[in-house]
Formats: C-alpha cells, sequence, structure tokens
C-alpha cells in the first residue's frame, strides 16, 4: 500500500477535496467523491466495507471486470523483463506481438500500428496522419475535417476541434480551434438515412476543395451524447471519401472490442476505414494505452510529405507492460464468447430498462450492445443520481442529461437487472 502521512478514510478525502483535480469537475467546489480500497470481478470495495457494482467498466474499459487473473500475470510476467524502453530505436517482442494481433483482427487492410499512450493522443496523430498524407499525395491547401454534429474525441487540442462545436463539451474554446467542418448528426431510424445522406453528400462536394478527410465514431457517438445510428450511414462516408479523395477515420475508442456487439463496430457496415483509433479497453482497463492503425495508402501518401515522417513521438509510446496486458486481454476476447455475453447483457438491458418510458422526464431509452442509456428531458443532477444508485449498490455516473451503462462483459444477468434497476431510481431522484 501507498505511504502517506494521512491516516484516516476522513483525512484522505479531506486531502483529496483540497488538492486533488478530478475530471470535469470545480477545483473550488468539487462534487463529493468515493474513496475506493480494492476491486475484484464487477464490483469495487469502498473504504466503509461497502461494494459497488460498476455499471460503467471504470469509463468502458475494464470489458472483464477486476482484478483478472490472466491480465495480472501478463503485468507481473513483464514486469519481471523489463518495465519500460524507449521506443526510439528501439522494440521489443511485446510491441510487435501486440501489432501482429491488431494487423490481424482489424478490417483488412489496415497494416500499419502506431502506439499511442491515450485515446486523445490517438486522434491527434490521426488527424496529423491525413493532414500528412494530403501534403504527401500534392493536396497541402486540404486541412480541414468533415465530421458529424454530437461527436466527441478527446480533450486535447486537435481533438476538441473535431467535437461538436455547439453542443459539446468544449464550446468556450471555440475561437482557438481550428474551424472544422460539421454534417447533421446522423439519423436514429435506417428510414431517414437517405435525406441525411444526400445533406452530407452536398456538404462533402461543397468543401471538397478544402477537406483532408472525415472522422467519426461509428455506430455509437459517446461522450457527446450516446447516439446510435445506423450503419448505412458509415456505408455513405466511405463512398464520400472515395469520390473526394479524403481519408476516412473511424474513432473506434469506446466502440471497439466488443461494446456494440461487434469486434469492431465498422464490422457492422463492411466497411474499412482508411485509419482507425482503438483504446479505452484495449487493455482491459488495466494502462494506458491506444493503437492507430492506418492502410499502405496513408502511409506512402504521408512518408511522401516534406519531413518524409509521421511528426509523432511519446515517451511511453510502445509501453512494454501496457502491450503485454493488451495482449492478454485480446486473448481473453478471441478464447471467450464476446458476442454472446455481449447478446446477453443487451436482452437484459432491452428488458430492464423498457418500463423506465413510461416515467416522467423520461425523453428515451435505448441500447446498442453492451450499452443502456435513458437520456431526461432535463440536465441530470450528477450528485442525486450517483448517491441514488449507490443505495441500490451501483456505481453509475452520468453526464449532461443521461443516465447510462456500460457494463462489463462479464457481468451476470442479475447484475445486470440490479444496474436497470439503479438506473430507473437514478432517473426518478435526478
Amino acid at each position: 500500500m501507498p505511504h502517506t502521512s494521512l491516516h484516516t478514510a476522513a483525512d484522505l478525502l479531506a486531502y483529496d477535496r483540497e488538492h486533488l483535480w478530478h475530471p470535469y469537475t470545480s477545483m473550488t467546489d468539487p462534487t463529493p467523491v468515493r474513496l475506493v480500497t480494492g476491486a475484484d470481478g464487477t464490483r469495487i470495495t469502498l473504504d466503509d466495507g461497502s461494494e459497488l457494482l460498476d455499471g460503467m467498466s471504470s469509463w468502458w474499459a475494464a470489458i472483464h471486470g477486476y482484478n483478472h487473473p490472466a491480465l495480472n500475470a501478463a503485468l507481473t510476467d513483464q514486469v519481471a523483463d523489463f518495465a519500460h524502453v524507449m521506443f526510439g530505436g528501439l522494440t521489443h517482442r511485446p510491441a510487435i506481438a501486440l501489432a501482429e494481433k491488431l494487423v490481424s483482427i482489424t478490417p483488412e487492410g489496415l497494416d500499419h500500428v502506431f502506439l499511442a499512450d491515450s485515446g486523445s493522443v490517438s486522434v491527434e496523430v490521426a488527424l496529423k496522419m491525413v493532414l500528412q498524407h494530403q501534403r504527401g499525395v500534392g493536396r497541402p491547401e486540404r486541412t480541414r475535417m468533415l465530421t458529424i454534429r454530437g461527436g466527441y474525441h478527446g480533450d486535447t487540442f486537435g481533438c476538441m476541434s473535431v467535437c461538436d462545436p455547439v453542443g459539446g463539451m468544449h464550446s468556450m474554446f471555440s475561437q482557438v480551434l481550428p474551424t472544422q467542418v460539421f454534417a447533421d448528426r446522423p439519423p436514429a431510424g435506417v428510414e431517414d438515412v437517405p435525406a441525411w445522406a444526400e445533406g452530407f453528400r452536398s456538404l462533402a462536394a461543397e468543401h471538397a476543395h478544402e477537406l483532408a478527410g472525415i472522422i467519426v465514431e461509428p455506430l455509437l457517438q459517446g461522450a457527446g451524447g450516446m447516439h446510435v445510428y445506423p450503419a448505412e450511414c458509415l456505408r455513405v462516408m466511405r463512398e464520400v471519401a472515395d469520390e473526394h479523395e479524403l481519408v476516412l477515420v473511424f474513432d473506434e475508442i469506446a466502440t471497439g472490442f466488443g461494446r456494440t456487439g461487434w469486434l469492431f463496430a465498422a464490422e457492422a457496415a463492411g466497411v474499412t476505414p482508411d485509419v482507425m483509433c482503438l483504446g479505452k479497453a484495449l487493455t482491459g482497463g488495466y494502462l494506458t494505452l491506444a493503437a492507430v492503425l492506418c492502410t499502405g495508402a496513408v502511409a506512402a501518401g504521408l512518408s511522401r510529405s516534406e519531413s518524409g515522417v509521421l511528426m509523432h513521438g511519446p515517451t511511453y509510446m510502445g509501453n512494454p507492460l501496457a502491450c503485454s496486458v493488451a495482449l492478454a486481454n485480446l486473448r481473453l476476447l478471441e478464447t471467450g464468447d464476446f458476442r454472446s455475453d455481449v447478446e446477453r447483457i443487451n436482452a437484459g438491458l432491452v428488458a430492464g430498462l423498457a418500463p423506465l418510458r413510461d416515467l416522467p422526464g423520461i425523453l428515451d431509452v435505448r441500447t446498442i450492445g453492451a450499452v443502456g442509456v435513458a437520456q431526461l428531458d432535463h440536465p441530470v443532477d450528477v450528485v442525486k443520481a450517483t448517491d441514488a444508485a449507490a443505495e441500490e449498490g451501483v456505481w453509475l455516473r452520468p453526464f449532461r442529461d443521461l443516465i447510462y451503462t456500460m457494463p462489463p462483459y462479464v457481468s451476470t444477468d442479475e447484475d445486470v437487472a440490479l444496474i436497470c434497476t439503479a438506473i430507473g431510481r437514478a432517473a426518478v431522484v435526478a
């Protein structure tokens, strides 16, 4: 246990409140936090000995739950050899083996792998790939990205520029961000795709002379609103990208590794992007790691730009510990039956959340794969909703007008039912 001069839970929480910044939280008036002392399976243990069922997979990453023996072993085995070496001029088996695995399981043609250290960084790298590729093929004037409203791609500056500029979390930075091109958010229903596609094609044609690429979250927009849209829209994007020589980027950081029911959401449309970003569940929630895969054509064009190299190189790029646990995580997905688990969880979410449609204040209830969402007609009172769910024994973290769950794939039917109960309880008080 890490040494600290603070001994009691009250002392630790008081110091945390005064000195530690938490995500999207005020430093001067922070919301309450809970002190975690352990985690195992789908349960998080708090300092008072109580347990919370994790309905969030620790922000969608811990898909196999906590304290998994195979993932623990991967870490301890690797750390006995070496924990880290720089990736500039050196390489190692864990990185090579992970690249080999990622190339084999992603859509055919994504043959080149850049190992980044977070999801946001992977999107930054992808944007650089797009821009450098266009420079390398003789179109340096193409510098803008086409994307869709309602998207979220991370909190760093390049990422913020392709997030929704009005309804997203980063509108206060709009004056200092690159100005991108935003199409309408895709519809929820297949019947509305033709009209949306017409608008998307028209916008792309209007701006084709200045567009470098297209970037979207396929099938499910995450932190931008948990919006689900048809796979047919991805085919339209592929056609538009080909027509106007744009680089198509799929941000699968949230959707990858089975969350939507497919190993990768791109598979639902039978579409191969030119660049794919992966993160979150890549290491099963153990360590931060991301990957950017691209086609040979993108790599070749990029390499003809004036630098001749991809201008990025994180200090912890290809970290051996992260690569080793990622490999173990992917083996668990490969040898297990994640599709059946996700299908089973989805059935439980559909059944368990259906009664919420009749509650006052509920605008919509929707599911896809191992994702369940209750959308309110007003902003959520996060503290009240979180407390209400915790009283049911479930950890949820609502945002905006959404109370949602992305449970670990190892969640039992009873776990899923309890999560649905907690969402309903949270919705009533929020």
